[in-house]
């Protein structure tokens, strides 16, 4: 039996006039003062910071295999590197109240599908959309559907929206699908029931919640629900229930420069292959999706970052730090790769080097226990080297520093830092800087720097990289 729906002669007609940008879409950008506000794009760059507020889903952020990933978060990396700051995720616990941060002052950007309606633009600014979609119902097959004839599985679905009159359909309030479904309902000239749930579940939860019978119908965009329906094959998303629309990213209505750079900066993005491998990736590779979704390393079903988690967790306590900012270092050193080894011919886990592994008993160094020991000594006599550093995090630092480029160099640059009237026990902005410094002949070879040459970016990049890393899994992994 086919499907039909009775609007769908004009799908087609209302995606191509949706493609394009309002005036009324833009008011917001000129109307309102001039002068930038909440999200001042002056600021931002004064400041070199982008505060984006996200949600945790399967499309958007998420954790997987000790890697931050995620649509909404890989391009907010590239729109924060093409301003030229850096990027600081904020996380909201209540998808439905996404827009109204913005007003709150403590965040430049919402950055979430979100579908452009004229009762969000009253109250924020959108940006050019990121790609088109459609609402539809997401509806489970019976149980045994696989051993049915197709036309008694037919039968037990709907294939019509004038079907889900008197029927109850489970969104969250503050939805566009929410929305729809109302205006829905007076199109039809009958009423569905709309049962709300709370905010703080994402699209990929509630179709989830359909899945294993605890709701009986919801609406969601349609790549969301395609891509969870290649895993869950029990699931029907054949009937739409909008026409096409737009999903863009929101900027408070005093933030004129940050838009018209989010828009110029997304316009470049259009242009270039590495936007549609980004979209493919979360909303189009089956393959990759049900990897995540079956992974134990998967942030939205497991509270894991690496099948290592247990040693870390025991060997960290013997220094004192927090067991996910050595998983992060670990990642850095071998991605958990217990196999791993690196052409200076450092292997295991956490790299170690022939000579430092025999002075830690460390006997194989690919057997992830006496690794992650061995490695943790290490640090552990770098910590100690660096009691004359207060701070414990600028401690931390140093003491990864020297893991990374060995702990005379490190001592180096702190003696540049004094040379040059810096703070020689504060690694941020003091010694990251003269350690690269120390790749230049100029300073490596004056008067009392005594270990020469070091390619200094990369203890700066190994810092700020495992620490960058550590404050996702602050955010996913509970202690």
């Amino acid at each position: 039996m086919k499907k039909y729906f009775r609007f769908s002669a004009i799908l087609l007609l209302l995606g191509l006039l949706a493609c394009g940008r309002t005036a009324e879409e833009n008011k917001g950008s000129s109307g309102k003062g001039g002068k930038d506000g909440v999200g001042s794009l002056e600021r931002i760059k004064k400041e070199g910071r982008l505060r984006a507020l996200t949600t945790y889903s399967g499309t958007s952020y998420f954790l997987y295999r000790g890697q931050p990933m995620g649509f909404e978060y890989e391009l907010l990396k590239r729109f924060a590197d093409h301003l030229g700051v850096e990027l600081e995720i904020v996380v909201s616990q209540n998808i439905d109240n996404l827009l109204d941060r913005l007003n709150e002052g403590d965040i430049d950007l919402v950055a979430h599908g979100i579908t452009i309606t004229s009762d969000r633009k009253e109250k924020v600014n959108f940006t050019d959309y990121l790609y088109l979609t459609h609402q539809v119902l997401v509806q489970k097959k019976p149980d045994n559907w696989q051993r049915m004839k197709w036309s008694a599985v037919e039968r037990a679905l709907v294939h019509d929206a004038i079907e889900l009159i008197g029927d109850t359909v489970s969104v969250r309030k503050n939805s566009s699908y929410y929305r729809r479904l109302k205006n829905l309902s007076r199109e039809i000239g009958g009423e569905i029931v709309i049962d709300t749930l709370p905010g703080n579940l994402s699209t990929d939860e509630i179709i989830k919640m359909v899945v294993d019978g605890k709701i009986k119908y919801t609406v969601a965009d349609d790549n969301i629900a395609s891509i969870n329906a290649s895993y869950y094959h029990i699931l029907d998303i054949d009937v739409p229930i909008s026409f096409s629309q737009r999903i863009a990213w929101a900027v408070s209505p005093n933030a004129p420069g940050l838009l018209a750079a989010a828009n110029e900066w997304l316009e470049q993005m259009k242009d270039e292959v590495d936007y549609y491998v980004i979209y493919n990736k979360y909303f189009r590779n089956r393959h990759d999706f049900r990897k995540r979704v079956q992974s134990d390393f998967y942030s939205l079903t497991n509270n894991r970052i690496s099948r290592y988690d247990e040693i870390i967790k025991s060997n960290a306590a013997s220094i004192g730090w927090d067991w996910r900012l050595v998983a992060s270092l670990i990642y850095q050193e071998s991605r958990f790769d217990p196999k791993a080894s690196s052409w200076a011919g450092a292997g295991g886990l956490m790299q170690l080097m022939p000579s430092m592994a025999e002075e830690f008993s460390v006997k194989n160094r690919q057997d992830p226990e006496q690794s992650i020991k061995g490695g943790m000594a290490y640090l552990a006599r770098l910590w100690n080297n660096f009691e004359m550093v207060e701070d414990s995090v600028q401690r931390i630092k140093f003491t990864m520093a020297s893991y990374n480029c060995g702990y005379y160099h490190v001592l180096d640059a702190r003696k540049l830092a004094e040379m040059n009237g810096l703070d020689e026990n504060r690694w941020d902005g003091h010694v990251d800087e003269m350690i690269l410094e120390l790749s230049y002949p100029d300073n490596y070879n004056k008067p009392g720097i005594k270990y020469g040459y070091v390619r200094g970016i990369e203890p700066y990049t190994y810092v700020e990289q495992i620490f960058e890393r550590y404050e996702h899994y602050r955010k996913f992994i509970e202690v």
